[in-house]
């Protein structure tokens, strides 16, 4: 490694190193086999398990495991728990992957340009995301909400735009970072554009940092779903897991399964994906790959 730090290293062989770092931390790869298998399980288990989750099936308030009702009991209502956290899964994962693309685009866009330009755009950008970054995410997220109205896009749209200040502030330190760069400087002395040299130089040498903001912004918008969710803040018609909570939170103490289940689903999902995100940040560092 020499003065022109991680630019110089030939993209192959980091992302070979950082591949068998990642696979090294068995917390990582359990994490990354668990939301697979989380994620097939939402998209091809409503069709192989086949019972619909507004489908009245059997009496209310069958326990887990009972003979006369499904796998993991039913609700108030005498709907399968088990059809609900499946389809619920497909929701909520939807609606935080699309939140999170959205956030990261925001960010990423408004911190390149500031990190990149800086000077007065710089500092235009910056209190622009100090503005955002005042307001309490949560609650900012539920006015849009309710002044948009429910419903799956709405959603989106406001955790999206929630989130992407954190993006924006790292994307601008890496860019300030990297622009003084010597291969950032041999860029413009043959005559690159800006674009160019910010999306085709600069950025695939800050995207690490990046990838594990990813995940981390991926943890905040599940849990923010499910927050939204279950305060009815949804299409009543649609299944989500913080749906399935909050219509059944009234039964917590006498039907706990209604709401341990769905509950479960979130902890796992949102665990899974930070152990993915420490072993991409482990996987990321120079120092770590290099033991």
């Amino acid at each position: 490694m020499t003065d022109l730090g991680i630019a110089i290293e030939p993209a192959e062989t980091g992302g070979r190193g950082a591949f068998r770092m990642f696979l090294r931390n068995k917390a990582a790869v359990l994490g990354l086999v668990v939301f697979a298998f989380i994620v097939l399980v939402t998209v091809f288990g409503p069709g192989l398990y086949g019972t619909a989750a507004h489908k009245m099936v059997a009496p209310p308030f069958l326990g887990p495991g009972d003979d006369l009702g499904p796998r993991l009991g039913t609700d108030y209502l005498g709907r399968d728990i088990l059809a609900g956290v499946i389809i619920g899964g497909r929701t909520t994962l939807f609606v935080a992957a699309f939140a999170t693309a959205m956030a990261m685009t925001i960010g990423l866009v408004v911190g390149s340009l500031a990190g990149y330009f800086g000077r007065w755009v710089d500092a235009t950008l910056m209190r622009f995301t100090e503005l955002f970054q005042t307001l309490v995410p949560l609650l900012f997220a539920l006015v849009i909400v309710s002044m948009l109205g429910v419903g799956t896009r709405n959603e989106t749209l406001a955790i999206g735009v929630t989130l992407w200040p954190v993006t924006a502030r790292l994307a601008r330190a890496e860019f300030l970072r990297l622009r003084e760069m010597e291969f950032v400087k041999a860029s413009r002395a043959i005559g690159c554009g800006d674009l160019r040299i910010m999306f085709r130089t600069i950025l695939p040498n800050a995207m690490p940092p990046l990838l594990v903001a990813t995940t981390l912004t991926m943890v905040i918008a599940v849990l923010f779903h499910a927050g939204l969710s279950f305060l009815g803040l949804v299409d009543i018609n649609t299944v989500s897991w913080g749906s399935m909570m909050g219509k059944n939170r009234g039964y917590t103490l006498t039907a706990w399964w209604t709401v341990f289940f769905p509950g479960l689903a979130i902890l796992v999902s949102a665990l899974s994906i930070s152990l993915v995100g420490d072993g991409l940040q482990d996987a990321f560092n120079p120092k770590l790959r290099g033991r």
